[in-house]
């Protein structure tokens, strides 16, 4: 396959740096994105070609690309500088494979998410999904190649594109590969309730790659594990660790707005004040309601302090935003539902006329996020497993005073910050909620001092670092 533009360094994911909207007149709204792959691609500057690979994502996206298919890649005016090669991928097999593989199978797999009574049921529907997934994959394999210069340095991002590696070698062997993954990797024993043939399939499609990235090096030897069971081991493959840390300038000056402190201002009324008229102490979580995030539990811990500590009622409240995620599949809306119900079976046990123990909001607003890392007195992150979690390292960055972080043991982000946590296991309501008395507990000046190392640790590898890393180790000077 022949590259007919030439760009020397490539990234490729499902969510690209720029979304569309149709508005009511037709005409096309873009809306950029942010993160450590646009900021990393920035941070290249514009000699190297970069062009970011993605799929359309909906309708709006579908009608860009179309609009625009003259050129190939979208107006750098709409996607902030950035070149962007969108695809139309065929919306029946986008949904196969986002849906039906990627977020019900791959994800499960990897976070063990599985009532294995039940489920999974690998049967024809199944394989007919797969060879979706497969399509989905194989038309990412094919654009990077059309639009990989000789040589040229490939990152290719997550679950999503396990099999992109290996294609792509096929279609282009000159070229550097790399791959990272942003979840966490099942062992062994877990991967390999995939049927043979398809754990194979993705074993060897990552292995495709120059060097694979991973978030911890739980994560990694999780990979290395599964390939030694199932494939050999990890022939040429090297194998790499990027704890992507969270952008502590971009978070000090964006939770520094207006809006934040408009936020702010409304988040302290909605608390209010405590019976001697002071502020009360918060417990803060921000999360999508995602299977892996543990919401519920969070909820019956915070039900257990009540109950187990009756001194912090009327003196805490949990702001708790649950933000609706792949609201699509049925599972996540009876877990979204679950989790409005409990909030609500906890406010009308517990609560007062002035005091709401639960502060719930399912709406996404990032001001209102940060508005609320910054009041935070103890930030619960309580993953029942987790690639990494920015949040616990976000929460720490911008909180004013300093706050304590409760951090399951499951997240990744416990490899950095576990000595300044206080560490729980994810499954134990009991001792989360001893875990969440003995952070409220803690005293202003070790909460600061402990939050101060925990800013530390968790901005040692800011994003734009973190990318330029991974294209680094893609020389064929460097070896791991």
């Amino acid at each position: 396959m022949v590259s007919t533009h030439g760009a020397e360094v490539l990234v490729a994911s499902n969510r690209g740096p720029v979304s569309y909207e149709v508005r009511e007149d037709g005409s096309l709204h873009a809306k950029r994105g942010g993160g450590g792959l646009v900021s990393g691609l920035s941070a290249i500057g514009p000699d190297a070609g970069a062009v970011w690979v993605c799929a359309a994502l909906g309708d709006a996206d579908r009608e860009a690309v179309r609009r625009f298919e003259g050129g190939r890649r979208l107006p750098s005016e709409a996607t902030g500088g950035q070149q962007v090669r969108m695809l139309d991928i065929d919306a029946e097999v986008f949904a196969d494979a986002y849906n039906g593989i990627a977020n019900s199978v791959l994800w499960f797999v990897h976070h063990m998410l599985y009532q294995t009574p039940l489920e999974p049921v690998f049967d024809a529907e199944f394989r007919r999904q797969w060879r979706s997934y497969e399509a989905y994959n194989r038309a990412f394999a094919q654009a990077l190649a059309e639009e990989a210069a000789e040589g040229a340095a490939v990152l290719v991002q997550d679950y999503h594109l396990t099999l992109v590696p290996g294609m792509l070698r096929d279609f282009r062997p000159d070229l550097r590969i790399g791959h990272f993954s942003h979840t966490p990797w099942a062992p062994a024993d877990y991967f390999r309730m995939l049927p043979d043939d398809i754990a194979g399939q993705v074993l060897r499609g990552m292995l495709g790659a120059d060097r694979l990235g991973f978030l911890t090096q739980r994560w990694a030897d999780a990979f290395a594990g599964c390939c030694e069971a199932l494939v050999g081991g990890l022939g040429g493959t090297r194998v790499g660790v990027h704890g992507l840390g969270a952008d502590a300038d971009f978070l000090r000056e964006r939770s520094h707005r207006s809006d934040v402190f408009e936020r702010m201002a409304a988040l302290r009324e909605e608390i209010g004040a405590g019976p001697d008229g002071g502020p009360r102490r918060t417990i803060v979580r921000v999360d999508r309601t995602e299977l892996s995030k543990n919401i519920v539990r969070g909820l019956l811990a915070y039900r257990r302090l009540l109950e187990d500590f009756p001194q912090w009622r009327e003196r805490v409240v949990h702001v708790a935003f649950a933000y609706p995620s792949r609201q699509d599949l049925a599972v996540y809306r009876e877990y979204t539902a679950e989790v409005r119900r409990l909030a609500e079976e906890i406010n009308e046990r517990y609560g007062t006329p002035g005091w709401t123990p639960v502060v719930l909001h399912v709406k996404d607003d990032f001001a209102r996020s940060l508005a609320a890392y910054r009041i935070a007195d103890v930030a619960l992150v309580n993953p029942i497993r987790d690639g990494m979690n920015l949040v616990a390292k976000e929460v720490p960055v911008v909180s004013d005073a300093g706050c304590a972080l409760v951090l399951s043991r499951e997240a990744g982000a416990y490899e950095e910050l576990g000595d300044d946590s206080i560490v729980i296991n994810p499954y134990d309501v009991v001792a989360t909620a001893r875990a969440l008395h003995e952070a409220l507990s803690m005293p202003g000046p070790e909460r600061a001092e402990r939050a101060k190392r925990l800013a530390d640790a968790a901005t040692a590898l800011p994003p734009t670092q973190w990318f330029l890393d991974q294209l680094s180790a893609l020389r064929p000077d460097v070896t791991d």
